[in-house]
């Protein structure tokens, strides 16, 4: 069931985009008096699931959901028509227009993904604002306990001040910040400490599994989630959801400093304060011979962290004419860490190229549940990377098409069909190998 509410979600914000897409490039061919000969959602090869002949172009809906397209006439895109381009120009025609109306056809799809992921962004600013655990409230340092993390050179205590010499905002973002950074600045015990982040940093990433969770955490309280069934205190008055503040009359102000605690009274009955609900209590316990309660730790909400006293949430609502700019940075932000994970996807040495993913690994990013704010958050993110990535100078992309259009306005001279159609073959075959590598890789993490 959890596999069919992503799948659903992802079908509905991937048809979604692409239909806005392809109507960006629609509308102004149809201004220009360009005739538009079809008009499809997914690919349509060999049959359509759905077509309708409205005027001179055919609306339909394909078999092979890899896309969508417009096919414009005088136009060599995806389709190949080569008989078409081997008749002589018609005034209707795509190739018969000038170069600045050509240009605007070919950049409509990426300014509406550009416009709708911003209008997106704004639009879920205003109507849930933002909620998250500013890093500079994370005043006793992080908890360290991924090999990863500790790679890095960091301990628990550590406070992460900046990254690439940029301030954190979110405690949240510093996973991401990490993937896509050269150099952090921590402070230790007062002492301000520079680090690098390795090269292949990305690579040891992957390395852990997409289950992995984030490189860091805040530092939480020992809160209990169950007793275990063989724990020697499981007939003794700690509960579930109690929240173990001393031991001995040791204050323990997070689970992190309970081991040394616990290991300095190995097999003994000892005394643990434990904060249950608002009333704090004295009970008795038995600690193993190895250190331990025999109890399970579970992570505390933000809510209820916040609640007890340990971290100051931020909780900001914005009017429409607030969501505005805040819609707008966080659009820049989202596009201006895509591509700074791009380049490294560039590198290989960096390794990130495993973690290209196609098909499943989009899918997988939505929740298991729907929320409509996650919904248009992810498809937020995706029209913006659908529109950067068609903006790569690739001939079967439309940013190949406006290399060569802007090479034609620049010079002067504008290049031969044959070229076209010969660039349009080598872009279509990279975009194809692209794909293939993509959802290969899916498929190897499946299987591994």
């Amino acid at each position: 069931m959890e596999i069919l509410i992503k799948a659903s979600q992802f079908i509905l914000s991937l048809s979604l985009l692409i239909v806005l897409h392809e109507l960006g490039h629609f509308i102004p061919a149809k201004l220009f008096k360009t005739r538009v000969e079809k008009f499809y959602l997914f690919f349509d090869y060999k049959f359509s699931i759905f077509k309708k002949k409205i005027g001179d172009t055919v609306y339909g809906i394909g078999w092979i959901p890899l896309g969508g397209y417009v096919k414009i006439s005088g136009m060599i895109d995806e389709s190949m028509d080569t008989e078409q381009m081997a008749l002589p120009p018609q005034p209707w025609e795509f190739r018969s227009k000038p170069a600045w109306q050509r240009l605007i056809i070919m950049l409509g799809g990426v300014f509406v993904n550009f416009v709708l992921g911003i209008f997106i962004y704004i639009c879920l600013m205003w109507a849930y604002g933002e909620k998250y655990l500013p890093n500079e409230n994370v005043k006793d340092g992080v908890w360290v306990q991924d090999s990863l993390a500790m790679n890095l050179g960091l301990q628990t205590g550590d406070k992460i001040l900046t990254v690439d010499g940029l301030k954190i905002k979110k405690f949240a973002g510093l996973s991401l910040e990490f993937i896509n950074g050269n150099d952090f600045q921590i402070e230790r015990n007062g002492e301000v400490i520079d680090k690098k982040i390795p090269t292949d940093f990305i690579s040891q990433s992957m390395d852990r599994g997409k289950n992995a969770g984030p490189i860091l955490y805040p530092r939480y309280p020992f809160a209990i989630g169950k007793i275990s069934e063989d724990s020697p205190n499981i007939k003794s008055e700690l509960q579930s959801k109690d929240i173990i503040t001393a031991i001995n009359g040791t204050p323990i102000k997070y689970y992190d400093e309970a081991k040394n605690i616990l290991a300095e009274y190995k097999g003994q009955d000892v005394s643990a304060t434990i904060l249950r609900g608002k009333e704090s209590k004295e009970i008795a316990v038995k600690i193993t011979d190895e250190g331990k309660l025999g109890v399970v730790f579970t992570a505390l909400p933000a809510k209820d962290l916040e609640r007890l006293g340990y971290y100051d949430l931020a909780d900001i609502e914005y009017s429409f004419s607030e969501a505005v700019p805040a819609g707008w940075n966080k659009s820049w932000k989202t596009l201006t860490d895509y591509v700074k994970q791009l380049k490294k996807i560039f590198n290989p040495s960096t390794g990130a190229y495993k973690g290209l993913g196609g098909f499943i690994s989009i899918g997988s990013i939505f929740p298991d549940e729907f929320s409509a704010e996650s919904f248009w958050n992810i498809t937020a993110f995706l029209s913006i990377m659908l529109g950067f990535m068609n903006l790569l100078p690739i001939p079967a992309l439309d940013g190949g098409h406006v290399v060569f259009t802007l090479w034609e306005m620049i010079t002067g001279k504008k290049p031969g069909d044959k070229f076209l159609e010969y660039a349009q073959v080598i872009g279509f075959v990279l975009l194809i190998a692209l794909l293939l590598f993509a959802n290969g890789n899916d498929i190897f993490r499946l299987f591994k």
